[in-house]
């Protein structure tokens, strides 16, 4: 889980910004609810019915409308098809990581302890790649950084990971994976509440492909 989840994932998926949108990225790792069916198929046996596909296939359509006047604009150099590619990898990492949280559980390892021995090695793999890069650590003590390094650390980390394990646990990989269509969401909500995003057609109709998708997953039984 650190490796996969906490260190690959992250180092993948940032370093593919440099190269692409953060647009394009939230299309590419969406890529990983079906990475999640697929993965829960090979490792765990689960099957999924019709609707799940078909739900998953709503979230992902949803994500590319909201995000499509972005999209329109790139032009598909080999930067773009290298970022996506590290994107697309970014969110194979994170998918084979909660194979690992759904095999931990299994076993009845705890999710708090689990996520934070998970988190520590995760973080300290990517200490080691830092140094092995030759990259200089650097802190800024301003109020800002400070606060928002706290806030991702409390929120965005433990609350965040421990909400969405737990939710794995209790309804499988192939179903939680589902929250990663909800990111961009909800970060265009919170766009349209500070940043006066304007609620367009395209906007409200990649919701209602979203929404949709999410009722068609997460209201139907599971089955193994």
């Amino acid at each position: 889980m650190g490796l996969l989840m906490f260190c690959l994932n992250y180092i993948l998926a940032y370093r593919a910004q440099i190269y692409i949108t953060s647009a394009l990225s939230a299309i590419a790792f969406s890529s990983m609810l079906w990475m999640n069916i697929i993965n829960s198929r090979i490792f765990f046996g689960v099957r999924v019915g019709l609707r799940n596909y078909i739900g998953a296939g709503l979230g992902i359509v949803g994500i590319i409308v909201l995000f499509g006047p972005q999209v329109s604009e790139v032009s598909l150099s080999d930067g773009v098809f290298y970022g996506s590619t590290l994107a697309v990898a970014g969110a194979l990492m994170a998918s084979f990581g909660n194979m690992a949280s759904q095999a931990a559980q299994k076993i009845k390892l705890p999710v708090v302890q689990s996520n934070a021995w998970s988190m520590l090695y995760g973080g300290l793999l990517t200490g080691v790649m830092a140094l092995v890069r030759g990259q200089a650590f650097t802190f800024d003590a301003s109020a800002g950084y400070v606060l928002s390094l706290a806030y991702l650390t409390v929120f965005g980390s433990v609350i965040a990971f421990g909400a969405y394990l737990t939710l794995l646990g209790r309804i499988g990989a192939h179903r939680a994976g589902y929250a990663t269509v909800m990111f961009p969401v909800v970060a265009l909500i919170l766009s349209m509440l500070f940043e006066e995003l304007a609620l367009d057609m395209t906007v409200l109709a990649g919701f209602l492909l979203v929404l949709g998708g999410n009722l068609l997953v997460l209201t139907v039984g599971r089955r193994t």
